[in-house]
């Protein structure tokens, strides 16, 4: 699979997404190997000249951009526990993500990385056409974005084993059956193989 996978890594971008240093603890059981397998596709992108850009969740105080009508995020509007996996050091992309300076960050208020963001305007000004993903949870972010992406027409790649989610069935579920009929699903390795082109 891997021998006729390329990148044209200026019109690619990496999206690690929800990797937030609270949600990595709250989710992944192993969180070294997981952040090390994370940190090295966003390593080999940069080293590529891919663009790398991290969507992380987060609201302002007393979270009112959430309705009373959205069920999972009123959830934690209603829980001081909860928010404050967004506030502080907890809302902060993992430190093992290694984010860098030239990286973009966006912030989202839903599910998505495209609702309520300007992420397809600059994906349209960087003329990206091939989008990598990873995150938490697959039945969250990585979900919902892949959706809208594939409905945009991007190319898109998943990377497998920098997913996660609480239910490891529903994770295999959309992995196989969901995600492997709209892009091309990888693992951390395999990313690394084909992604060897040196500029």
């Amino acid at each position: 699979m891997t021998d006729q996978l390329s990148f044209d890594p200026a019109r690619t971008a990496v999206l690690s997404m929800d990797n937030q240093a609270g949600i990595v603890r709250s989710y992944a059981k192993e969180q070294e190997a997981l952040v090390a397998r994370g940190a090295s596709v966003l390593e080999r992108a940069r080293s590529l000249g891919m663009c790398v850009i991290h969507i992380q969740v987060g609201f302002r105080p007393g979270m009112p951009e959430v309705s009373a009508r959205n069920l999972l995020f009123s959830g934690i509007k209603n829980s001081s526990r909860h928010q404050k996996l967004f506030e502080g050091e907890s809302a902060a992309i993992h430190p093992g993500f290694g984010p860098q300076k030239d990286d973009i960050f966006i912030t989202k208020h839903r599910v998505s990385a495209f609702r309520g963001t300007d992420l397809e305007l600059i994906l349209h000004a960087k003329e990206i056409a091939t989008l990598v993903l990873f995150g938490i949870a697959t039945s969250g972010v990585v979900l919902s974005t892949l959706l809208e992406a594939s409905d945009r027409d991007y190319r898109l790649v998943v990377i497998r084993d920098c997913c996660v989610d609480r239910d490891a069935e529903l994770h295999s579920n959309l992995i196989d059956k969901v995600f492997s009929q709209r892009a091309t699903v990888l693992s951390a390795s395999e990313f690394l193989a084909a992604a060897s082109w040196k500029p």
